[in-house]
């Protein structure tokens, strides 16, 4: 009976990693969504003002990076993560890469949802091992600030392992956010991101003098 569950469950574990490995593929050569796809939702979030660190260790206000002229994605990872996570960072990565040529800026954000442990030397490795390029932040800070973050954007899990397979997506001429939730591929996200409207003239300054 012990040798019948040990095979059972290394049949499953195996089963687990097949089917991760298969995600990742997808999502390295861009491919489509893993699984049965993702939803997508627009909503709208209150940020709270909160002060957050990098991964070069410096204080940034978060509003203050939301506020600028660029396009931003945000997903919410941590530094020793070995299931969503990876694939997550691999999107960004694919995505950083592939529209660099295009020309036009785009912010990317990933927020520890581990601040006890991902300090700014983990998470610069992090992003190193992802080749993150400039533009893309990797952000912390104390366990009160970031969850207020994660609450805010619906993202709060009360075990960082159960963790949701989740991107925002926001245009700096709109208030409100796409939210994707699910195993999307690059090729899918960046025709989501395509899909943001333009920025206006002013719209930005507008966002920036909102309390």
């Amino acid at each position: 009976m012990r040798k019948e569950n040990g095979i059972r469950t290394r049949s499953a574990y195996l089963l687990i990693m097949l089917a991760l490995l298969t995600i990742l593929s997808l999502v390295f050569t861009g491919g489509a969504s893993a699984q049965e796809g993702y939803t997508r939702t627009i909503e709208r979030y209150p940020i709270p003002d909160v002060t957050l660190v990098n991964q070069e260790g410096a204080k940034v206000r978060l509003r203050d990076l939301l506020a600028s002229d660029e396009p931003v994605l945000v997903d919410f990872i941590y530094t020793t993560c070995t299931t969503i996570c990876p694939v997550l960072s691999a999107n960004f990565s694919n995505f950083q890469k592939k529209r660099a040529p295009a020309g036009r800026p785009v912010r990317f954000l990933s927020l520890s949802i581990d601040p006890d442990n991902d300090t700014p030397r983990a998470m610069k490795a992090y992003l190193k091992r992802y080749g993150a390029g400039p533009g893309w932040d990797f952000l912390t800070g104390t366990r009160e600030d970031v969850v207020k973050v994660l609450k805010a954007w619906n993202a709060f899990t009360q075990n960082k392992m159960n963790h949701y397979p989740l991107i925002l997506i926001k245009s700096p001429s709109d208030a409100s956010w796409v939210r994707i939730y699910g195993m999307i591929g690059t090729s899918e996200l960046m025709t989501e991101f395509e899909m943001l409207k333009k920025p206006q003239k002013g719209a930005v300054e507008a966002l920036r003098e909102k309390p």
